[in-house]
């Protein structure tokens, strides 16, 4: 994936390389100030929440889409991906959304994966990750960058399959397209959900959106999700309180970014979205797009965290 980082007045452009600017970036700013009704939950004991996420399964999950090694699109390893992503969705009701994107370098076919998991109200949740891994580092691999974004929605789809929803319907997307090609721009990024945003705004699908909830880069073992300012910010407080219900908030809103990232093309078609990101990985982001991203660097705790505190703000979103 690809952040801009907004530092000091200045915007810099990040390509995907990890030694150079790409576009997933934030703007850091001191710690951001909870709201009220999130401190007074965050006062108030942790409770159990009434789904969780399997952290283990999550990070098994990460480990086997990580084996596959660099996941570009276009690649063999991005099509025995989609392959292990059908065989494991295959008994919930899936979606398959192909199209062909013409990137900056090339036409490339990608594919967007949509296990939907009804619901008793009307209206959607959407869970989302990008599967895809960065085209422009050698030897990347994505364990945190890629491989969690993966991973954790395969495990959240786990949680959710099989039980009877008393709220909304539940949509687990799985992204393609999210890097660039060659430089990150609104123009060479974000494919996956460009394509899927447009789809969805003509359809009417957009509208029925109550939120959308977006995974990326999750499982670092240092986890620290930053508040972002590009997102909904009613959402954003929603993820800080379920996180707060669950004691933990230690890991949330320690910095205040501005994210550039697959939420944006849903936010541009009316759709209330939060990214989820860690966008603090390694001292400096030393890690983020390169070699040394790594499973070394991932927990099942941070995984664990991250699914739970999704599953509670469902739940919360289900109680509005």
């Amino acid at each position: 994936m690809s952040r801009l980082p907004l530092l000091l007045p200045l915007t810099l452009l990040l390509a995907c390389g990890g030694s150079q600017p790409s576009a997933k970036a934030p703007s850091e700013s001191p710690r951001a100030a909870a709201p009220a009704a999130s401190e007074t939950a965050a006062a108030a004991a942790p409770v159990a929440p009434a789904l969780k996420v399997d952290a283990n399964r999550a990070l098994e999950y990460t480990r086997e889409v990580v084996a596959l090694g660099p996941r570009p699109i276009g690649s063999a390893a991005h099509g025995k991906l989609e392959a292990y992503l059908r065989a494991h969705l295959k008994s919930d009701d899936l979606e398959e959304d192909a199209f062909t994107a013409q990137t900056a370098a090339g036409a490339f076919p990608m594919r967007n994966l949509i296990a939907k998991f009804p619901g008793s109200k009307d209206g959607i949740i959407v869970i989302a990750g990008h599967y895809d891994t960065c085209l422009t580092v050698p030897d990347f691999v994505g364990a945190n960058d890629g491989g969690s974004s993966t991973g954790l929605p395969l495990a959240l789809a786990d949680a959710l399959r099989g039980k009877k929803r008393e709220g909304y319907s539940v949509w687990i997307v799985f992204l393609d397209g999210e890097e660039a090609t060659r430089q990150w721009s609104d123009t060479d990024s974000t494919y996956g959900s460009r394509h899927l945003a447009e789809k969805w705004a003509k359809d009417g699908t957009a509208k029925k959106i109550k939120a959308f909830l977006l995974l990326d880069m999750v499982g670092d073992a240092d986890l620290n999700i930053e508040r972002d300012q590009n997102s909904t910010s009613w959402l954003e407080d929603l993820v800080y309180e379920a996180a707060s219900r669950l004691g933990y908030q230690s890991h949330f809103y320690a910095r205040t970014t501005t994210m550039e990232d697959d939420h944006l093309p849903m936010a541009r078609a009316g759709i209330p979205v939060a990214d989820l990101i860690d966008f603090d990985y390694g001292y400096g982001n030393v890690f983020w797009h390169t070699r040394q991203d790594t499973m070394d660097k991932l927990s099942a705790r941070s995984l664990g965290i991250v699914g739970d505190v999704v599953l509670e703000s469902v739940a919360l979103l289900d109680a509005r």
